[in-house]
């Protein structure tokens, strides 16, 4: 049905036969080369990891509804973690469908999320989150409690630390986050899902390497 695929910071790439969805793609941020957006479906948390190019298929980088080629996406407004909770929402968190598989996506928002973005996001199956903390990112315990909120089959952590990435701030290894959830775990190169029946019973922390 499709792949996920990790490329540091909150960066991934979802992808179908048909359609690929390139999330936060401007890891120069990190000391990366930016990832290819042309042709493709450019999806971004907040307008700061955009490449800024409009060489993309589509950009979709605000709350609203989409659908695109196998995809049908949801974004929902979201309160940066460097925000108040009474300014302006720049920060978009999304559900994304596939089939019969939703997964939720989770930016370098402020810890928590309220009833109303909860219901927004639905059942989620598969939810990909920031883990590192610092002061940047939600840390392991802001992340576990959305994790428990949301209540997805697979968690999927990103924006740990890594020794090739040059975060603006120290960041948690992963370890840090599967221990404070203590859920299975799974490590993988690269996560494909096949269907819903594919998905554990039982939620799973799934490590994707950075590739």
């Amino acid at each position: 049905m499709f792949d996920i695929e990790y490329k540091g910071g909150n960066a991934v790439v979802i992808a179908s036969k048909k359609t690929s969805l390139v999330v936060d793609p401007k890891v120069s941020l990190l000391g990366l080369k930016d990832l290819k957006v042309k042709d493709l479906v450019e999806f971004v948390t907040e307008s700061r990891f955009a490449t800024g190019k409009s060489d993309a298929q589509v950009i979709i980088n605000s709350p609203g509804e989409y659908e695109v080629g196998d995809f049908t996406i949801i974004g929902i407004a979201a309160t940066r973690h460097i925000d108040t909770p009474g300014d302006e929402k720049h920060s978009t968190i999304y559900r994304v469908e596939c089939g019969e598989v939703s997964l939720g996506i989770i930016g370098n928002i402020a810890p928590g999320l309220s009833d109303e973005q909860l219901e927004a996001l639905g059942v989620i199956d598969i939810l990909i989150v920031p883990v590192g903390g610092g002061g940047y990112t939600l840390d392991a315990t802001s992340a576990v409690s959305i994790v428990r909120a949301i209540d997805p089959k697979i968690v999927i952590p990103v924006h740990y630390r890594d020794a090739a990435l040059q975060y603006e701030v120290p960041q948690d290894e992963v370890e840090t986050f599967i221990k404070e959830l203590g859920a299975p775990v799974d490590n993988v190169t690269k996560f494909k899902v096949k269907n819903d029946s594919s998905l554990p019973s039982v939620l799973t922390t799934v490590v994707v390497a950075r590739s």
